[in-house]
């Protein structure tokens, strides 16, 4: 009697195939589908050529691996789940409050300017340079050193006539830094998306909650 053979990777994947439809059902259903496939392959299998234990037990320990990955994929979306519901109790918290986000504009109030920024590490020296609607340099200032996190500056010329954003550079012993612009705005409501999570600021629009820097 000629043999069945083993059970391959795509056998296997023919007993997983309904997936994501019904966990429980289709793992029962892959098991029994498995162990009928099983039997019948040792019921049938050359006399002259039988199956060894070793390559059984590898056969009940893939089809365990395929049940496991199941299990595995069905718990990670239940945590996905529970993730973007607490993103959306924090994001309600946030209502009302004041954030720090990625963001070039300037706050003008009673004729000064300010502007925040982040540092990756301290600097020896930050140049601000003040741009118009055009993204013409209106003026250029030093700040001197500062240290690495957010920091803060105000500007205060003799007329803000113009200015609309910043452009914030940074050198430390000699070597050019990266810092970000960042600006502070309210935040005036929250909406979610799937596991996107968003932020609708008074003056800048819709932030993905994953940027926020900080907030007060």
């Amino acid at each position: 009697m000629a043999a069945v053979g083993t059970l391959n990777s795509s056998t296997l994947a023919s007993l997983n195939g309904a997936g994501a439809t019904t966990q429980t059902a289709n793992e029962a259903g892959s098991a029994d589908r498995f162990l009928k496939l099983l039997v019948a392959q040792m019921q049938n299998q050359d006399p002259l050529s039988p199956m060894d234990n070793a390559q059984v037990t590898s056969q009940i320990a893939q089809i365990n691996t395929v049940s496991g990955i199941e299990k595995l994929n069905g718990t990670v979306q239940g945590l996905s789940g529970q993730f973007s519901q607490m993103q959306a109790l924090q994001g309600a918290a946030l209502v009302g409050r004041e954030v720090v986000v990625p963001g070039d504009d300037l706050t003008i109030k009673d004729n000064v300017g300010t502007g925040t920024f982040e540092l990756g590490s301290a600097a020896d020296e930050v140049q601000i340079e003040i741009l118009n609607a055009q993204g013409n340099v209106i003026e250029t200032f030093k700040l001197g050193a500062r240290a690495a996190g957010i920091n803060d500056f105000d500007w205060k010329p003799t007329s803000t006539s113009g200015a609309a954003t910043f452009r914030v550079s940074a050198k430390a012993d000699g070597a050019t830094l990266t810092p970000t612009a960042l600006v502070r705005d309210t935040v005036r409501s929250i909406s979610t998306s799937g596991n996107q999570l968003t932020l609708e600021l008074k003056n800048n629009g819709n932030v993905a909650y994953s940027d926020v820097r900080s907030f007060t």
